[in-house]
Parts: C-alpha cells; structure tokens; sequence
C-alpha cells in the first residue's frame, strides 16, 4: 500500500473520531459563545487539513453491484406531507421543476425529464451516517457542475445553497423546511450529482424522489433530499439559522468530509 493511502487513511480515521467526539458534544456546548467557537473552530481544522492532503478531485470509494446493500435504511423525512410535494407526487412528479437561481447568469426552471437529458454519472457508493450505521447504494443523477455553468455563476457566488420540499421540524426561524449548502470546491467534484435513480429505479420516495443530493465525500446529513431549489449566494449567514444547513443551525458541523 503507496505513502498516500496510508496518510490518507489515517486523516479521514482521525478527523471521523474527532467528528464524532465534537458531534457527541454538541448537545452540552453550543448553548455558549465559546462552545460554538470551539466547534467552529475543529470544522475549520477540519476542511483545512483534508484539502490540504487530500487531492480535491480524489474520488470517494467506488464500489461493485454485488456490494450494494440489500436494506438501504432511509432516514430524515422519509414521505413529505407537506401540500405542495403531495400535489406533485399526487402526479408522478410529472409537473415538478427544478429551479436554479441566486447569483446566476441564466436562472433555469428543469423538468426531470431535462435533468436525465444532462451530463450524467453513476456511481456505487457507501452513505455514512452520523448516526453511526453505512449502506452502499447505486446512484444516477445529473452533474452539479455542469447544470452551475449552464447558469452561469456570478463572480460572487460562492456556496451553493439547496432547498428542500420536507418540512423536517421547526427551524430556527419557524420554517421547519430542510435546507443544506456546500461550496463550489464539492459543488464541481466529479461524484457530486442531482441523483434520480436508485439501483437502477426512479428514486423512492423515502430515499428523496424526485431528486436527492449525493456529494460523497461528505457525511449523510449534507446529502439533502427532495430538491425544489438550488441558489447560489455570497454566503448563507442570512439564512434560516445562519450555520447553512438545517442540522447546521442545531449544532452540527458545516463541513463533514469523510
């Protein structure tokens, strides 16, 4: 085994135990300034130390079909009851659009039938939750990066913010809705997808039809579910909570590369 692996394997073991012990604390610290500073500061640690060792592009583990698990547990909301979703699914999401807005050149209005028409990729892949448990899954879906440069970023742009249909639970500012952000280094990585498909299916809805997050270096809460709208934006302290996602605003860490 090269150098390289061996590093390599020895950060993402390190920086998963030390996710794991900031994510166990969180429920004790981030009532204070200096507990929040504290996790900010070990995220900060974090995202620097990996993309500092780690090659940006390196792809995550692919694996093979026999690997694919047999029960794939979903998790988070796992069949919306909010009014709007129910009416698209009421028709087989045959009216859904994804919008593509916020600091963009072109803003886009897709039907699912446009995003299976777009660059695409397919991709085996093991989803780690925080929860402590992994299921491997086959996963086809549009590019991200292709569909932002179709829009255009503005110079400005950033983060890529991504909201969702589920109302999941009561949000920092009353929402409830799920929303999730990640910057354009994962935004443009090569298995960073608007997944579609699930094993060779439509996607289910408890896995996040119509169309689902997978960007595969991260953890499983970055991986957000049914998708209306992506936004690009400067930065997202004006949002909901301000953390860029809603597990964000209760305490967890922005950034969870794996």
């Amino acid at each position: 085994m090269s150098p390289f692996v061996n590093r390599r394997g020895w950060l993402q073991a390190g920086l998963a135990s030390a996710g794991a012990l900031v994510l166990g604390a969180c429920d004790r610290i981030t009532n204070s300034k200096q507990g929040v500073a504290v996790l900010q500061s070990a995220e900060g640690l974090t995202r620097r130390a990996q993309r500092l060792i780690l090659d940006r592009k390196a792809l995550a583990r692919e694996f093979a079909p026999a690997d694919i698990s047999t029960d794939f547990k979903p998790n988070g909301s796992i069949d919306p009851t909010d009014a709007d979703y129910l009416a698209l699914k009421a028709k087989g999401f045959a009216d859904y659009r994804l919008v593509v807005d916020g600091l963009v050149e072109r803003p886009l209005s897709l039907s699912l039938a446009d995003l299976r028409a777009a660059p695409s990729r397919t991709q085996i892949t093991r989803h780690d939750c925080v929860e402590g448990w992994s299921s491997i899954g086959k996963w086809t879906g549009a590019r991200l990066g292709p569909l932002l440069d179709r829009a255009g970023l503005k110079p400005n742009a950033r983060y890529i913010v991504f909201h969702c249909a589920d109302t999941l639970g009561e949000a920092t500012d009353g929402s409830g809705k799920y929303y999730e952000s990640i910057d354009l280094i994962d935004a443009y990585h090569p298995q960073t997808i608007l997944a579609y498909a699930m094993n060779d299916q439509a996607l289910p809805v408890p896995h996040g039809a119509p169309l689902r997050l997978r960007v595969e270096r991260q953890l499983g809460y970055k991986q957000a579910k049914y998708i209306m709208r992506i936004e690009a934006v400067a930065d997202y302290s004006h949002l909901n909570g301000g953390a860029g996602g809603f597990w964000e605003d209760r305490g967890y860490e922005w950034y969870a590369g794996i």
